[in-house]
């Protein structure tokens, strides 16, 4: 969907002007893994609109094989606006225009399901079973019958957008979806509201056992992933220096699912989330280049003391080789 960024903080009834991005979970984190290197196809339905146009060509232009996605001439693209404020206050805004928009009509019969499936890694998002029963029906095809033979790793970022589901257990069939994948990204704070699941990330855990695969994410204090083996891996966050708090979490899935590819160490697939979502915190929108390999490869291989007092600030991305080693050197007590 096309995104609408407004022009100065406030509410929207007072923000006079907005600027135009692109938007969608699912995009962000192919368009972070294809800047990364990784060979990426976004697949979906857009309005045969100049919206869509615009879509398509951005998410192209990150290096994206959007060859698969398909044009509505009968549904428009879907758009939403949004306040400048962090999503975790009273204060954010967001208003919806995706009822009725070319993705929503996305099924099981209107999507190619072999392009889905040819991939290592299948990235799925909660938000795209909020669009309609259609889309949720999708997303249970594509979920469901775990183990199945020849069926890429599928991975599951929960994104509860509370504006987006009707009643108050509406949400809970996310948890359903979530049993399905095997690997699945989920919020502490964002299972308290859909689920009502409180108690830490043991407690998700509990109510999660089937994936693979859990990472449970908390924010400032870190991340904590749970291995098919029984491990239990908690990793904290590095001291971050905010400049927007929007885009963290899907530049996070992206960094986790970069190591992933690469046969990394949970642990350190964890720390590569942290970094890539710290790239995306450090700038003013939700869609940046993640750090080089090689700079975030030599961050994420500190040692435990050393990325405990890791402090990012804006520009960190761009860091000479120089630049990493003093960072190391203070960073290490």
């Amino acid at each position: 969907m096309v995104t609408f960024l407004p022009s100065r903080p406030g509410r929207l009834a007072d923000v006079p002007s907005f600027d135009r991005a692109i938007g969608g979970a699912e995009s962000n984190v192919a368009c972070t893994l294809a800047r990364a290197g990784h060979t990426a196809r976004w697949i979906s339905r857009v309005g045969a609109d100049g919206f869509g146009d615009h879509l398509l060509t951005a998410i192209a232009d990150c290096g994206v094989d959007v060859s698969h996605a398909r044009r509505d001439p009968l549904r428009p693209t879907g758009v939403y606006f949004r306040t400048a404020g962090d999503r975790g206050t009273d204060a954010h805004e967001v208003a919806y225009y995706r009822a009725g928009s070319a993705a929503s009509a996305m099924s099981a019969a209107t999507m190619d399901l072999a392009a889905i499936r040819a991939g290592r890694v299948l990235h799925l998002s909660g938000i795209t079973a909020a669009l309609s029963a259609d889309c949720l029906g999708l997303l249970r095809e594509l979920t469901g019958s775990r183990p199945a033979a020849g069926r890429p790793l599928v991975s599951f970022d929960v994104n509860h957008r509370p504006g987006l589901w009707q009643g108050a257990d509406d949400a809970r069939v996310l948890l359903d979806l979530a049993r399905g994948a095997d690997l699945v990204f989920v919020g502490e704070d964002e299972a308290a509201e859909a689920w009502g699941i409180t108690g830490g990330p043991d407690a998700l855990r509990a109510a999660l056992p089937e994936p693979a695969t859990l990472v449970v994410k908390r924010g400032a204090a870190g991340a904590v992933a749970y291995d098919s083996r029984g491990g239990r891996h908690t990793e904290p966050a590095p001291r971050v220096d905010v400049v927007a708090a929007v885009g963290a979490g899907d530049a996070f899935a992206a960094g986790y699912l970069s190591a992933t590819l690469r046969g990394l160490p949970v642990p350190t697939r964890v720390r590569h989330g942290h970094l890539w979502a710290a790239a995306v915190l450090t700038v003013p929108g939700d869609l940046t280049p993640p750090p080089s390999r090689a700079h975030a490869d030599r961050l994420a291989a500190l040692g435990e003391a050393a990325w405990g007092t890791l402090h990012l600030g804006p520009g960190w991305t761009k860091a000479t080789t120089a630049d990493e080693r003093a960072v190391e050197e203070v960073s290490t007590p």
